[in-house]
């Protein structure tokens, strides 16, 4: 039997590859699951995510040497992220200096309570409350 296709990851590139991997896995939770580095080539890839890559979709943290900033286009919309309570979601990330875009509450016409962040880098993220 064939396996059926999955998303693998999601690739966004980075400033500053440390900041990045300490906002995604101390701040949200993650866990770094493999990092490469490549010379020849001037990057550096960090894979984080909440499980296994053979069985979860992950992001793929890109920093080429020498660029600390991008510019932001208007295509790509938001990473979402479930979590149990996004109000104390986002007054332990607000203690640390994470910037809260939307505060909590529900989503427009309907009940399910959201709340956007930004990343170091300035990607959007969106909390689904998933109690």
């Amino acid at each position: 039997m064939t396996p059926s296709p999955r998303l693998l990851h999601t690739m966004i590139r980075v400033g500053n590859l440390e900041r990045s991997v300490d906002f995604y896995t101390r701040l949200l939770g993650m866990k770094e699951l493999r990092r490469r580095d490549v010379p020849e080539g001037k990057y550096t890839l960090a894979f984080v995510g909440y499980g296994d890559e053979a069985s979860q979709a992950v992001l793929e943290l890109t920093y080429n040497y020498g660029v600390d900033r991008y510019e932001m286009g208007t295509a790509f919309g938001h990473i979402a992220i479930g979590v149990p309570d996004v109000r104390a979601t986002c007054e332990r990330l607000r203690a640390e200096g994470v910037k809260i875009t939307r505060e909590p509450g529900p989503v427009k016409f309907g009940t399910t309570v959201i709340a956007f962040i930004e990343d170091p880098d300035g990607y959007k993220i969106e909390l689904i409350e998933r109690p």
